[in-house]
């Protein structure tokens, strides 16, 4: 802990330099849009790019559970994998139901109505094709939103990894992606109170972000560590090393690839210079986040360990993830560094803490999300008090959802799986086969 704390003025001291820096009255994206003169090639263009978002978005998935799959070890692979694929298949049906009406509440779209706006005829969404509804028709806007709302379930997937039991954890991924998420997200994203307010989150470092990362950490404390993480005399932590470094690695590349088209779609049009602009940052906050966290780490834990190295790249592209369309390339560097070294703390702090998460989700989306949250007063023209409320909103409302429901899940059906279960890998005692079965040889 003197370690972590030697290294807190640095931080401390990081922000306010880095904002004495920060452009006057950045010019938004949207004052650009009042004087774009609207035609039909610009709405084909932006909506095909919308689309292509979406497809690097899917992707990111794969991405998802890579990382995870190769952070767990081999015995539990293929239950990673099973759960990856549920929460594709649910964000896509669950946000088609209820979440795409409830998060973005308008003319064919109310509160909770299930199906609604597939009715509409099409003509009448060609209808409101400005400038002013972003370039896009509603289906493209589905499509990429669909993408984002299974992200907060993935975030908690990975965290409570190697010992939950698969059935209790599905009934919570589908509350919090069809229920939980697009309410909060609508209080940003769908101009609700904290838009109203001024709150800023570009891309989700709050609605999504946040609201994973502290979902994660309401069930990791219901759940508890894994068998064997922290000693029983000593209650020192012990590593756990992933099955597949080179997994996990692949994962991390993945990610950062689809995160271009995450931060770049929620510019809602081909813009030039937005676009640019957006694609640039994310790629420098990335970037900066894994060098900063492959300095860092050496330092406090005398070694240059690889996770830390690939969650200090995603610490970063989380820090970005809220203002990428308002700061410039050298402020996205400075926020994308803090957020790696944010991550490399919050790990070495859940340790000490005995928070067992086997992925460094929390560190990433829950730690790394309250600081990128803060980028846009930071380097930008947002309002503190604004960034700092939705912030602690987006953290205690997933917090409370998730202990409440996930609580009840535990005293009805339990969450936990067995001591022998995990033990002997939950890929065998939950679905009775192997992701490495051992090779065969026929006998001739």
């Amino acid at each position: 802990m003197k370690k972590l704390l030697r290294f807190l003025p640095c931080f401390l001291l990081a922000a306010p330099l880095a904002h004495a820096g920060r452009p006057v009255d950045f010019p938004s994206y949207d004052l650009y849009l009042d004087h774009i003169l609207y035609d039909e090639s610009f709405f084909v263009v932006s909506n095909l790019w919308m689309v292509i978002a979406a497809g690097l978005m899917f992707i990111m998935h794969l991405g998802f559970a890579t990382l995870e799959a190769g952070f767990a070890r081999a015995k539990h692979t293929v239950n990673i994998l099973y759960k990856n694929i549920f929460v594709v298949c649910l964000g896509f049906v669950a946000y088609a139901a209820f979440g795409f009406h409830t998060m973005f509440p308008g003319e064919f779209n109310g509160w909770w109505h299930p199906g609604g706006w597939f009715g509409v005829p099409s003509k009448d969404y060609f209808d409101l094709m400005t400038p002013r509804y972003d370039n896009l028709t509603w289906w493209a806007d589905f499509l990429f939103q669909s993408m984002v709302a299974a992200k907060a379930a993935t975030i908690v997937s990975g965290a409570v990894g190697e010992r939950q039991k698969l059935v209790p954890f599905l009934i919570y991924a589908t509350l919090l992606t069809a229920f939980a998420y697009p309410v909060a997200g609508a209080w940003s994203w769908g101009k609700g109170w904290l838009f109203r307010q001024g709150f800023v989150d570009f891309a989700g470092t709050g609605v999504v972000h946040i609201f994973g990362g502290f979902a994660a950490l309401a069930c990791v404390l219901l759940l508890g560590p894994r068998l064997g993480k922290y000693d029983a005399v000593t209650g020192k932590p012990r590593a756990i090393p992933g099955h597949s470094m080179p997994l996990a690695t692949i994962g991390l590349f993945v990610l950062w690839f689809g995160w271009l088209g995450f931060n770049g779609g929620s510019l809602k049009s081909a813009h030039p210079e937005f676009l640019g602009l957006v694609v640039t940052n994310t790629a420098l906050g990335g970037a900066a986040g894994g060098l900063f966290a492959m300095l860092l780490t050496p330092i406090l834990v005398k070694k240059p360990d690889l996770s830390m190295a690939i969650n200090g790249v995603l610490g970063g592209l989380v820090a970005i993830t809220g203002a990428a369309d308002i700061i410039l390339p050298h402020h996205a560097l400075m926020a994308g560094a803090i957020g790696g070294g944010v991550v490399v703390l919050g790990v070495l702090l859940l340790e000490k803490l005995k928070i067992d998460d086997p992925i460094g989700a929390i560190p990433v989306h829950a730690f790394g999300g309250l600081w990128g949250t803060l980028v846009p007063a930071v380097f930008g023209s947002a309002n503190w008090q604004w960034q700092a409320l939705g912030a602690a909103t987006y953290a205690l409302t997933a917090f409370v959802f998730s202990f409440a429901v996930y609580g009840l899940l535990k005293i009805t059906v339990g969450i936990r799986a067995t001591a022998e279960q995990e033990r002997t890998g939950l890929d065998i005692t939950e679905h009775g086969q192997e992701a490495y079965p051992a090779d065969t040889v026929a006998q001739a």
